[in-house]
């Protein structure tokens, strides 16, 4: 199975990690990475924060998931010019890694996909990663000064 997985991914934390490892899983044919582009990752964005560039996400991206690959999956970092535009209309993808919280968009891109006269994708939702109070570790907190990227509470 090809397996996709889309974000920003900056800065990265413990809950990225956490859909690379699905992805990396499940990916037997192969792994996308879907990483916003730089205009993308403000437009998409629900409060304003310093995001890093294209080039060190890529970086962060490649790093992360050598380190935690242990299938040896064959990987693509491909960049994500509109918010679903890999998982509406690349045929080579089955699969798509989903957080609970993008978990119901899964729907929507299929019914893209099937006016594109593609099969649908299957979903595999990876849970949130909390921190040491219970929360969900997010890259807005890690900016914030609340948590580390393992989800250590700072303050």
């Amino acid at each position: 199975m090809r397996v996709a997985v889309a974000g920003t991914f900056g800065p990265l934390h413990d809950g990225h990690r956490a859909l690379f490892e699905h992805a990396l899983r499940f990916g037997d044919d192969g792994v996308v990475v879907a990483l916003t582009s730089d205009e993308l990752a403000v437009e998409t964005r629900h409060e304003p924060r310093p995001i890093p560039t294209f080039g060190e996400r890529t970086r962060s991206v490649a790093d992360a998931i050598a380190e935690i690959d242990e299938w040896n999956r064959e990987i693509e970092i491909r960049e994500l010019e509109t918010e679903r535009g890999i998982a509406t209309d690349d045929p080579s993808i089955d699969a798509l890694v989903v957080s609970p919280e993008t978990a119901p968009e899964l729907e929507e891109i299929n019914d893209e996909r099937r006016e594109r006269g593609l099969d649908p994708l299957s979903g595999i939702v990876a849970p949130y990663v909390l921190d040491d109070d219970g929360e969900r570790i997010s890259s807005t907190r890690i900016v914030r000064g609340e948590i580390d990227e393992h989800g250590h509470v700072l303050e």
